[in-house]
Parts: C-alpha cells; sequence; structure tokens
C-alpha cells in the first residue's frame, strides 16, 4: 500500500489543525504508518508460512491457522489506520467547498468582497465538521481495539496454541512465530492508538471550551454595546 499517498493528503489537514490535531498526526505517522511500514509488515510477512502443526495431516495445518487467525494483526491495523485518518478529509473537503464558494461569489461581486474571512477558520459549519471528525476517529479506534481484543481474548500472543478443527485427526498442537516479538508490537500499536484517543478526547474538550469562552465573550460584549447606546439616549432625551 502507498502510505506516502495517504501522508500528503493528511498534510493539508494540518493546517487547519489544533495543537492536539497536530501532535495526533505526527503520532499516527511516526509511531503507527512508520512502525507499520518498516517493522511489523516484515515481522508478520509470512507468518502462515511459520505457523506449524505436529501433524501431517492435509489441511490441518492452515484450517487451524484459519480458525485462529481469521484476520492478521497487519491487515487489521491496515484497515485502522485507513479507517481512523479518512474522517480528516471532510474537514478538507469542507474548506475546499468554502473556497469554491469564495470563488464564485468574488467572480460576481467583485475581488474586493469576501464571503469568508478565512474559509479555514473553523467557525459556523466547519466547526461542526471537524468536531464530527474527531467524533468518527475516536469511535473507530475505540472499536479497533475492542475487534482486536475480541478477536484474540487478548493482546498477548501465545507460544502454543492447540487446534481440533476438522480434518486433524485429534488434538494438535500447533506453534506460532515469534510470538514475543509479535506480542511487543502489538502493545506497542495498541498503545499508539490509546494515545490517539486520548489526544482526540482532548481536542474535543478543547474545542468545546474555546466555543463555550467565545460565546459568553461574544455576550459580554453585545451586552455592554447594547447598555452603552442605552446610556447614550438617555443622555440625548430632553430634561422635563
Amino acid at each position: 500500500m502507498d502510505w506516502k499517498f495517504l501522508q500528503g493528503l493528511l498534510s493539508g489537514v494540518n493546517k487547519y489543525s489544533t495543537v492536539f490535531g497536530r501532535i495526533w498526526l505526527s503520532v499516527v505517522f511516526v509511531f503507527r504508518v512508520l512502525v507499520f511500514v518498516v517493522a511489523a509488515e516484515r515481522v508478520w510477512s509470512d507468518d502462515q508460512g511459520h505457523f506449524d502443526c505436529n501433524t501431517r495431516q492435509p489441511g490441518c495445518t492452515n484450517i487451524c491457522y484459519d480458525y485462529f487467525f481469521p484476520i492478521s494483526h497487519i491487515r487489521l491495523w491496515a484497515l485502522q489506520l485507513i479507517f481512523v485518518t479518512c474522517p480528516s478529509f471532510l474537514v478538507v473537503l469542507h474548506v475546499a467547498y468554502r473556497e469554491e464558494r469564495e470563488r464564485k461569489y468574488q467572480a460576481k461581486h467583485g475581488d474586493d468582497t469576501r464571503l469568508y474571512d478565512n474559509p479555514g477558520q473553523k467557525h459556523g459549519g466547519l466547526w461542526w465538521t471537524y468536531l464530527l471528525s474527531l467524533f468518527i476517529k475516536t469511535i473507530f479506534e475505540i472499536t479497533f481495539l475492542y475487534l482486536l481484543h475480541y478477536i484474540y481474548d487478548s493482546f498477548k500472543l501465545p507460544r502454543k496454541v492447540q487446534c481440533d478443527v476438522n480434518p486433524c485427526p485429534n488434538l494438535v498442537d500447533c506453534y506460532i512465530a515469534r510470538p514475543t516479538e509479535k506480542t511487543i508490537f502489538t502493545y506497542f500499536m495498541v498503545g499508539a492508538s490509546v494515545l490517539c484517543v486520548i489526544l482526540n478526547t482532548c481536542e474535543i474538550f478543547y474545542l468545546i471550551a474555546a466555543r463555550v469562552v467565545n460565546l459568553r465573550h461574544r455576550g459580554t460584549v453585545h451586552t455592554s454595546s447594547r447598555k452603552v447606546h442605552s446610556d447614550m439616549d438617555h443622555c440625548k432625551s430632553p430634561l422635563t
């Protein structure tokens, strides 16, 4: 898979992100995509070929591998990375929509007019789009963590598994290649995913808190402005 293409697309999200969003993007590419491409893929490169069972019954080894590993860790992590990064494109698409509206507005009313002060500023609908993308990313992260734990019953890979699935003649012992190394990578990827969940949660609270403070500030300014205008009108009224 060409991860450089994904990196190029997400780089456009960086300029519209908060501090937490930029840290999240760095964690995704340095601690997840880079580790996934450079190391993890090689560890699981021929996982089925090194899955040994103490039987020569045709098909038994393949059936046991499929039973204990219905989906490879690598493919599950690849799907996870795709799903958790795609919601960020909602922000890019929304900004592109604003810029197109701005271009049409200026073409109709002149270059000196502006529909938005800054198309990338998180106000109005773009704020909701950004917040929605954070919720979707967080839900995907938690869902994939649950799936990984549900499928394998644990984040730790055992050294030996026992299988009695047909066509195995009896209970056979099967051995997983490099279980310790795979367990270390699994815990690392899980830890990076949990860190991304924490960053997304912090960014959600930050956006909501900033929005509340901004609304309160606007309300205070508006109230003060009305009071000043009321006092000025009172001063201008004739004395009786």
